[in-house]
């Protein structure tokens, strides 16, 4: 029994005419805490609660947190989540729902992290919400469960911020021995951690994050993400905020489900006029958020150029 849940594969029929071809949703969304987050911290929450945790701390603005903090109260662990300043109430009081502690420092995850990092006692696991094999292990279950249904796409599309979904994606391409499945990696224009280390060769750090999709927000992508890059064929996309904004009001029309920006980003792809034309079948990873409100999704439109 695992604490995420085996979620629906559809056909969308409004992707499929939009882009051009099949497209295929893994809905991560309707995760019991909101995103795709759950399959790997699940599966790292479980492991360290088996070796004895005792107490689990996390830094992140929103959705892993979220996830280690449902791990957390499923398995009767204590939970403390360190979130940066740029947190959205509405994350806070989702964390609080799950009867997570919640402490806020710093203006950047990055600066929450380095907090996190110092609160850790004998007997705490720390959970990282993107860079660890655990997690990559447990998302790639999301592969293990399409395969099982005996559809293989031509390609995948999801969104990158950390990195950890990219890394937890290739595992599972690679463990049902789909190698050949190119990745599409989706990132907004202001916060193109894996695209900037891709130019670069290696793992560089943003100046700035200058997106509305803050699930994407981090300054620098993990190393392994940019292993997948080198050693996995890979294209790496760019939306802009609007673009994928605007993606997430079409989505929620077209399928009654609500995402956050970060997810629009990959169904922006999608919506683009025949950007998946050259595959029969694509697979969407729909990763979901729950920090995401209507209202502030339409706000964030007005406020982008």
């Amino acid at each position: 029994m695992t604490l995420h849940i085996q979620t629906p594969l559809i056909e969308s029929r409004p992707l499929s005419l939009a882009s051009g071809c099949t497209v295929w949703l893994k809905l991560e969304a309707v995760q019991p805490c909101g995103s795709f987050k759950l399959r790997g911290v699940g599966h790292a929450c479980e492991v360290h609660h088996a070796r004895g945790a005792r107490h689990f701390v996390s830094s992140s603005g929103g959705n892993a947190g979220l996830a280690v903090a449902y791990a957390g109260r499923k398995l009767g662990v204590p939970v403390t989540v360190v979130v940066p300043e740029t947190t959205t109430e509405r994350a806070k009081q989702l964390l609080r729902l799950e009867g997570a502690k919640v402490v806020v420092h710093g203006s950047s995850w990055q600066e929450a992290n380095e907090l996190a990092q110092t609160l850790l006692g004998s007997g705490d696991a720390f959970i990282h919400p993107f860079d660890d094999p655990l997690l990559w292990a447990g998302h790639a279950s999301l592969i293990d469960e399409v395969a099982a249904t005996g559809l293989k796409p031509d390609a995948v599309v999801l969104s990158v911020g950390g990195g950890g979904l990219l890394s937890g994606v290739v595992e599972g391409l690679t463990r049902n021995g789909w190698d050949d499945v190119p990745v599409l990696a989706v990132e907004t224009t202001g916060a193109a951690s894996l695209h900037a280390a891709v130019q670069a060769g290696h793992p560089v750090e943003l100046e700035r994050l200058a997106s509305v999709a803050t699930s994407l927000g981090a300054k620098r992508v993990a190393d392994q993400a940019l292993e997948c890059a080198r050693n996995h064929p890979l294209h790496n996309h760019l939306v802009s905020d609007r673009a994928a904004l605007e993606a997430c009001e079409r989505f929620l029309l077209d399928h009654r489900v609500l995402v956050e920006p970060a997810c629009g980003a990959a169904l922006a792809v999608a919506y683009e006029a025949k950007k998946l034309a050259e595959y029969n079948n694509v697979l969407i990873v729909v990763c979901g958020g729950a920090t995401a409100t209507l209202a502030q999704i339409q706000d964030w439109l007005k406020q982008v150029d």
